[in-house]
């Protein structure tokens, strides 16, 4: 299986509208001869089309240079993660390694073929002065078929893939092609083709009160979903980011509490704090491991004694494959898929009907909280005390993040963070280094280095504490919490 990023864009223009001279668009020095292909796909999807409204797009295509099966992740005009499968004549359904990779989007259920796109392509490369391809533009008339409705259309569009090029080549084409008179297209084919059946499963409007806690919970379920994949590769950023979905979905559920049914929430809540605990030993593991070899690299040779560099590599790469094993087993289980349609069912379902202040309340009461926490933490220097108003203060921070006049006090919210994140992160790193020490002993090793690193772990801890005061009193400003108060 192949694993590209995709970047393109996508247009259409009247029907008078004529492809222009792209030359001299970042660095386009000539424009290759046109190249006709007929390629004909087929999109698969579940009965509710979970695949299209989660930002996937699963297709079997025929004609073209990349006929195969194809997963795209992504929303269209971004980056967009395509894999890439091989399909023999006789696949009748998608292979193994593709549905596990949209088994979170497709909630755990059957696939089957949903549309079908017929394009007549000609395409074309934009090169440089020296044939270096920058980027692939194609013209396509289209031809789409919704396998289930049978609803038909037909449209032209273009297409605008990068090959060598950079965001700056797609700037200027987008330049030349508006000036010309194209319109920038916001869907994939697919997404259109399907587009009757898509709308019709768009869920209700929330009550106006609880719309901004309901819309950001559901671009934290649809952030889960979208970075599915990538986690289950064992990407660092798609770990990263699922997680801390993860953590904000379970703090707005617990801040905003009484919008749903109180027992259905909390399970929720508690089945997600175990898919976090499947994604944090991961994302911890990756982070620590990469903390400490930067930490033996900046030491001068004459200070790292013994085979410190190769303990640590050798800790964190069977720590990481045992975390990596958890998690794929989660993100395969029914468990994980069942947890997905509950939380659609909160997140697309009916709220109870709140004040329109009822929100900001709640808003004010997780900051107060946290305000309290911290102040009592630095009164008592405690770490345990520290690390627990730390996660009061992220619980703030995702409450604060769902009012959209409040930016300026997540900014200083997420100063706080990196500040207690600091001491946090130099308390974990010590208690690392004392166990490494241990073994090395034990192993008749010099453990010198183990304690010089203890000792940088132990400083920064020391320089965290000015700097959480600072922050503590910038995020406490009046004018960046005078909202808090209407």
């Amino acid at each position: 299986m192949a694993t590209v990023v995709e970047r393109e864009r996508k247009y259409s223009g009247d029907a008078g509208f004529r492809l222009p001279d792209l030359t001299g668009c970042g660095g386009v020095a000539t424009t290759s001869d046109a190249t006709a292909l007929d390629l004909d796909a087929v999109y698969w999807d579940t009965a509710d089309l979970r695949l299209a409204r989660s930002g996937y797009a699963l297709r079997r295509r025929t004609g073209g240079h990349d006929a195969g099966w194809h997963l795209k992740v992504g929303a269209v005009g971004g980056a967009r993660t395509e894999h890439q499968f091989p399909a023999g004549p006789e696949d009748a359904e998608p292979p193994a390694e593709l549905v596990a990779l949209f088994r979170g989007a497709s909630r755990g259920r059957p696939v089957a073929p949903a549309a079908r796109i017929r394009t007549r392509r000609r395409e074309r490369r934009l090169l440089d002065a020296a044939g270096r391809p920058l980027a692939e533009v194609a013209e396509d008339d289209v031809h789409a078929e919704d396998l289930v409705s049978g609803e038909r259309q037909a449209w032209h569009e273009l297409e605008v893939e990068l090959v060598d090029g950079d965001e700056a080549l797609l700037d200027a084409v987008d330049e030349r092609l508006r000036a010309a008179g194209a319109r920038t297209v916001p869907v994939s084919k697919s997404h259109r083709a399907l587009g009757g059946r898509l709308a019709a499963t768009r869920p209700a409007p929330a009550d106006p009160a609880a719309a901004p806690v309901v819309d950001y919970l559901t671009a934290q379920r649809d952030t889960l979903i979208g970075h599915h994949a990538g986690a289950l590769g064992g990407d660092e950023d798609a770990v990263h980011d699922m997680r801390v979905a993860v953590r904000r979905l379970r703090s707005t559920l617990r801040t905003f509490r009484g919008l749903w049914d109180r027992a259905e929430s909390e399970a929720v809540r508690a089945e997600l704090r175990w898919l976090g605990g499947r994604l944090g030993p991961v994302r911890d593991v990756q982070v620590l491991g990469a903390r400490l070899a930067d930490a033996v690299h900046a030491e001068p040779d004459e200070l790292v004694l013994g085979p410190v560099p190769a303990r640590f590599a050798e800790r964190f790469a069977a720590d990481l494959a045992t975390a990596l094993d958890g998690l794929r087993a989660a993100l395969g289980s029914d468990r994980y898929t069942d947890l997905l349609r509950r939380l659609d069912a909160l997140v697309e379902g009916p709220t109870t009907r709140v004040r329109p202040r009822w929100v900001n309340r709640r808003v004010r009461r997780a900051v107060t909280r946290f305000d309290d926490r911290l102040d009592r933490a630095l009164a008592g220097g405690d770490d345990t005390a520290l690390h627990e108003a730390r996660k009061a203060g992220k619980r703030a921070r995702y409450a604060v993040e769902v009012r959209r006049p409040a930016a300026k006090l997540v900014d200083r919210f997420k100063d706080l963070q990196d500040a207690l994140g600091a001491h946090q992160d130099s308390v974990v790193t010590r208690e690392v280094l004392r166990e490494q020490a241990l073994r090395a002993y034990a192993a008749g090793e010099n453990t010198f280095t183990y304690g010089l690193l203890h000792a940088r772990q132990a400083a920064v801890a020391d320089r965290a504490g000015p700097a959480l005061v600072r922050a503590r009193d910038r995020a406490r400003r009046r004018k960046v919490r005078r909202w808090l108060t209407g």
